[in-house]
């Protein structure tokens, strides 16, 4: 047995305190990671530290909450717990002023029903004109939005409580107790890799990269062979555009129900 599994075994079989600490001690490199991967900038309200913090509490429940019998990798369980923490606690400050989020409400709205009547991406021009605006303005809101469209889109997928989530974001096959939450997740996953899939080219490549292959806004820039500023709207872009299709879709399901 590895010495991690022999800790696991320890702490969840024999309440080893030495056997917890020892775990949270070697994943502890989790929640910096985890906030570092965040498109979420730290200000007078919270600081880096303070956002690292509340990383760390999301990393001790996940020991605490963590079962190693359904099969599911700790790291992939750990760092949806640990972003959910920290997400939390954010939107417990409730950072984003209400001009920001209000504008993030428009342009969702705004790529969601332009797209569904157009059945293809919306350009720039298009949306532009959607909102009675030109591409210099819309691209000023889009790069304000950034964050508070970043965060919906995280509070569409993620559940911080939802141990089946869990699961269904680190991609197993452990079982769910509750068939009809396990289909839900299934559908959900699947219309948000079509909605990826929808994105325009570049949009697309940006999400993979960041997501997939987990480059930093710079060295995407670098790839695209476009400015950092250009890297991080494209994305703001793509996220506001991923947030309008699950927002809509989200909507159809509780009109249906």
């Amino acid at each position: 047995m590895s010495e991690v599994n022999e800790l696991w075994r320890k702490y969840k079989t024999q309440a080893d305190d030495d056997a917890r600490q020892q775990l949270i001690t070697r994943y502890a490199y989790l929640a910096k990671y985890v906030i570092d991967r965040m498109l979420v900038r730290p200000n007078s309200v919270m600081s880096y530290e303070d956002l690292l913090g509340h990383a760390v509490v999301g990393l001790i429940e996940a020991v605490e909450r963590f079962d190693p019998a359904r099969g599911v990798k700790f790291e992939t369980y750990a760092i949806v717990r640990i972003r959910g923490a920290a997400l939390d606690a954010i939107k417990s400050l409730d950072w984003t002023p209400r001009s920001v989020r209000s504008s993030e409400q428009e342009l969702r709205r705004a790529f969601a029903e332009l797209e569904a009547r157009l059945g293809r991406p919306a350009t720039d021009a298009e949306i532009a004109a959607e909102l009675n605006m030109n591409e210099e303005d819309l691209s000023d809101a889009l790069a304000h939005v950034g964050q508070s469209a970043l965060l919906s889109l995280e509070d569409l997928m993620v559940t911080t409580d939802d141990s089946a989530n869990m699961s269904a974001l680190a991609g197993t096959s452990a079982p769910f107790e509750d068939p009809i939450l396990a289909a839900e997740l299934d559908e959900r996953k699947r219309f948000l890799a079509a909605a990826i899939d929808s994105l325009p080219e570049r949009e697309k490549l940006v999400i993979s990269l960041y997501y997939k292959e987990e480059l930093t806004l710079k060295e995407i820039a670098a790839v695209l062979g476009v400015t950092e500023s250009r890297a991080c709207q494209l994305h703001s872009k793509a996220i506001v555009r991923l947030n309008g299709k699950l927002a809509r879709h989200k909507d159809l399901l509780l009109a249906a129900a």
